[in-house]
C-alpha cells in the first residue's frame, strides 16, 4: 500500500469506539488487529526510509567531516510529517481495508 497517499489524519481525533467494534463485533479484538497492522506499517515505512537514506551513507564517516545534506534533511522531514502508523491503521480499519481472520472462529464451523 502506498502510505504517502493515505487520507489518514496527521493528528489524533476523538472517535466513536462503536465504529471500531463493527467489523469484528468486539472492540478489544479490533484494537489488537489495528495494533498488528500498525506494526506492519511501521516496519514498511522504516524499511523504505532506510533504503532512501542508505544512498547518503558516505565512504568515510568521521565526526570531523560532518556536513548538512539538504536532500537527506528533506527526506527525513517528509517522513516526520507523515501520519503515524497507528493513525494509518485506524483509518484503514474504519474504511474496511484491513483483511483479518480469526482461526478460532474458523475451527467452530469445520
Amino acid at each position: 500500500m502506498n502510505y504517502k497517499k493515505t487520507n489518514a489524519p496527521v493528528t489524533t481525533r476523538t472517535r466513536n469506539l462503536m465504529d471500531f467494534a463493527e467489523p469484528t463485533g468486539n472492540i478489544y479484538e479490533s484494537v489488537v488487529i489495528m495494533g498488528k497492522r500498525a506494526n506492519q506499517i511501521a516496519s514498511d515505512i522504516k524499511t523504505d526510509l532506510n533504503q532512501k537514506l542508505k544512498e547518503f551513507g558516505g565512504k568515510n564517516d568521521s565526526l570531523e567531516e560532518e556536513f548538512d545534506n539538504r536532500e537527506q534533511t528533506e527526506i527525513s522531514r517528509y517522513y516526520e510529517r507523515m501520519p503515524k502508523p497507528s493513525l494509518i491503521a485506524e483509518q484503514e480499519m474504519l474504511e474496511n481495508q484491513i483483511y483479518f481472520r480469526n482461526p478460532r472462529e474458523e475451527k467452530k464451523f469445520k
